[in-house]
């Protein structure tokens, strides 16, 4: 059983900061290749951040405001996301291959 387990979504004003992690467990020897997507009702899901070697890869409207990150150890992806917009409102799912977690909903108010 293979499970994504994500945290840290919540309510956050225009311009703040908000913390999201991801946890896998179940049978996972590598994390590599865990990233983020996000969908908002209405819209089809889209890629926002990807766990590489050398850092990480972002989508376009993304860039340059989300960092993402990991600890091998923990099994564990950290997508900090700084000057949030209020466009940056989503359901946030964790992925990692055919593995998708419950998702974690972002709210950013204007």
């Amino acid at each position: 059983q293979v499970q994504l387990v994500e945290s840290g979504g919540g309510l956050v004003q225009a311009g703040g900061s908000l913390r999201l992690s991801c946890v896998a467990s179940g049978g996972i020897f590598s994390i590599d290749g865990m990233g983020w997507f996000r969908q908002y009702p209405g819209k089809e899901r889209e890629f926002v951040a990807i766990s590489t070697w050398n850092g990480g890869r972002y989508g376009d409207s993304v860039k340059g405001r989300f960092t993402i990150s990991r600890d091998n150890a923990k099994k564990m992806v950290v997508l900090q996301m700084n000057n949030l917009k209020p466009e940056d409102t989503a359901v946030y799912y964790c992925n990692l291959g055919m593995y998708w977690g419950q998702g974690t909903q972002v709210t950013v108010s204007s």
